[in-house]
């Protein structure tokens, strides 16, 4: 399947690009110790925060958890070994949509203001919307993430619930996923799991 990818003209990207984003990236699971700076995550946004969402809504928040009391709170969410791999990251972030994502509206789709009231008044409305477009986002971070030359080890192994309270009590923020972010280290992959063929997933109405 790989092969077929890599030989098709059809593709744009160089033989590189194509392995660095999609092709040889993995989930890493195992860092080394270099450190991820800030500056490294303001480049990725940077670069990813182009990608569209519906109505340009933007409902992404990011909380970088590096001080060590932090990270253990954290790492007392996760189930089972992400604990483990969360404790031993170069930097995690927790992932989550902001459900009040309507009150920038005015701002980030000026070309429909009205939308703010019109489309997402209703909360539930605002929830599925939020939920929906900040994990689209989080998809092209991870993009950005390989684009830099990390590994990103994406996880939605955690006691919900309780990663809520801890770092977003107010219930304004909705968490989805925590990612580990940093070099890949030794033994980081798991073995590559297969894939659905185009023929499984598409069909032509």
């Amino acid at each position: 399947m790989i092969d077929t990818i890599q030989n098709n003209s059809e593709i744009i990207l160089d033989q590189s690009a194509q392995n660095l984003l999609f092709l040889t990236a993995r989930t890493a699971n195992r860092f080394t110790d270099d450190p991820v700076s800030d500056e490294q995550l303001k480049t990725i946004y940077e670069l990813v925060k182009w990608a569209p969402t519906s109505l340009n809504q933007q409902p992404l928040r990011a909380l970088v958890v590096r001080s060590e009391r932090a990270r253990q709170r954290l790492v007392d969410c996760m189930y089972g070994a992400n604990g483990e791999k969360t404790a031993k990251a170069p930097v995690t972030i927790i992932f989550a949509a902001d459900i009040d994502f309507h009150e920038h509206l005015p701002e980030q789709f000026p070309v429909y203001p009205e939308a703010k009231n019109e489309m997402f008044a209703d909360e539930g409305v605002r929830v599925t919307s939020a939920r929906l477009n900040a994990t689209l986002q989080i998809a092209y971070f991870i993009l950005g993430v390989r684009a830099a030359g990390l590994a990103a080890g994406p996880m939605t192994g955690f006691d919900v619930s309780r990663l809520q309270r801890e770092f977003f009590p107010d219930g304004k923020h909705q968490p989805l996923v925590v990612m580990n972010i940093g070099k890949p280290g030794t033994h980081a992959w798991f073995d590559r799991l297969p894939r659905l063929n185009y023929e499984d997933v598409f069909n032509i109405a």
